[in-house]
């Protein structure tokens, strides 16, 4: 009796103890997240008035490598990236520095017309947060480990007005095929907190509760299923081609900085060849096509992808989620014309379904479809988000990520490791029986 009371004490203990570490972790995130995107929007705004804001972006990206090597090397990259590979490999210790620099990067790239988002920042700033917290107060590597997740969630809710998918977000990015339910009620709380903090400070979100009722029959769940095939071959063709540039970048024997304003150059010479569309956040965009008041090109998607993989491998600064969601909008407004659906509703099922696909986060991608869009369409997204998922097969635009599962039994693939090590190979037999599936029934 004794034990079982000793037991429901320690647990209550601990419930508390967490709640009340991810309440501050949450006023922490939710305060330094209003700072980051009211800075942002108003450097945005001000560079905008100029209409070649963006020949600025080769001297950005100088300025951006310069400042990350000699100040704070773990805020290079995508942010989120950065702050997984922390957690698994250093307990969740980030670098104090990474802080201010991160967001000073992040802002001067976005206002120059750099193609990156500001999710990624803003987890890396919340890990940062959570860090340093640990340090202040010696807490211990598994609880330091626990903040810094709560960071990641607490950043992704804030800056994109989700708290239940964000908080899930920082929970399933670390592990592919797998969930830690161990934080999963400070995440949630820190995640709500953060989220309410911007809310009273005047921060605004798009949210779009779509009109159109889909009405189920088995001519439009087949489009949903091949929906979903498309955006996890879309998620698929983005990660690698990411990977190809950025080895290729790796490889090339020219000196950093000036690899840094060939990237800038080359860029200024796509928008004077093309459009500023693809440049920056490129939120209006998102907007116009989940409303339904703009119908995206075929190649949208492409370019975005091109824009995005150019900044980030030639040092430009920020996330990658934001331009997922431009190019799942886009490519979901492309698949709904060619089918001849309602271009809304395959812009928001694609704009999850790649987010799903390229960081393998069905789950918080699934209920971001449902936060953002509404019940009606959200079991809809939910089947794309995870063929999506499936699709993409066992990559990441997080290499950091640890694989702990198969997604087909046909394939061999070392589970336990990071995705940048996996290696596949595909069991023929069983392959062959895939493709005779009476075998199954004899």
């Amino acid at each position: 009796m004794n034990e079982r009371f000793e037991e429901q004490t320690t647990i209550f203990i601990s419930i508390v103890k967490w709640i009340v570490l991810a309440v501050i972790i949450g006023i922490l995130v939710g305060l330094s997240t209003t700072l980051f995107l009211k800075i942002l929007g108003w450097t945005a705004g001000y560079t905008a008035h100029y209409p070649y804001y963006y020949l600025a972006m080769p001297v950005t990206f100088v300025v951006c490598t310069l400042l990350i090597n000699y100040l704070a090397p773990q805020s290079k990259g995508h942010g989120t990236e950065k702050v997984i590979e922390a957690v698994h490999k250093r307990s969740g210790r980030v670098q104090v520095s990474v802080i201010p620099i991160k967001l000073f990067t992040t802002i001067i790239t976005i206002a120059s017309g750099g193609s990156v988002g500001k999710e990624g920042p803003s987890g890396q700033i919340g890990a940062g947060l959570a860090s340093l917290f640990s340090d202040i107060f010696r807490l211990t590597d598994a609880d330091r480990r626990k903040l810094v997740i709560c960071g990641i969630s607490a950043g992704f809710a804030a800056v994109f007005g989700t708290p239940i998918s964000g908080a899930i977000f920082g929970l399933e990015v670390l592990y592919v095929g797998a969930i830690m339910y161990d934080v999963m009620l400070p995440s949630f709380i820190s995640g709500i907190i953060a989220y309410q903090i911007c809310v009273s400070f005047g921060i605004t979100y798009f949210h779009s509760h779509l009109t159109f009722i889909p009405v189920f029959s088995n001519s439009f769940f087949l489009i949903v299923v091949l929906g979903g095939i498309f955006f996890g071959s879309v998620s698929f063709l983005f990660i690698e081609s990411f990977r190809l540039v950025e080895d290729l970048v790796a490889k090339w024997n020219v000196n950093e900085y000036l690899r840094n304003l060939m990237g800038g150059l080359a860029l200024v010479a796509l928008i004077f060849l093309l459009s500023d569309k693809y440049a920056g956040l490129g939120v209006g965009t998102i907007e116009r096509q989940l409303n339904g008041q703009e119908y995206a090109f075929w190649y949208d998607f492409l370019f975005k992808m091109l824009f995005t993989i150019i900044t980030l491998s030639f040092g430009g600064s920020g996330g990658v989620v934001t331009p997922m969601f431009f190019i799942g909008v886009t490519a979901g407004s492309f698949f709904a014309q060619i089918l001849h659906v309602d271009n809304a509703t395959f812009a928001a099922i694609g704009m999850v379904s790649l987010l799903s696909g390229a960081a393998n986060t069905p789950i918080a991608a699934s209920i971001m479809g449902l936060e953002l869009f509404g019940p009606v369409v959200a079991p809809y997204a939910a089947i794309s988000c995870v063929i999506a998922f499936l699709m993409t097969g066992h990559r990441s635009i997080y290499p950091s990520q640890i694989l702990s599962m198969k997604k087909a039994a046909s394939v061999n693939v070392n589970v336990g490791n990071e995705m940048h090590d996996i290696e596949t190979s595909v069991n023929s037999k069983a392959r062959w029986r895939l493709y005779r599936p009476w075998k199954f029934f004899k």
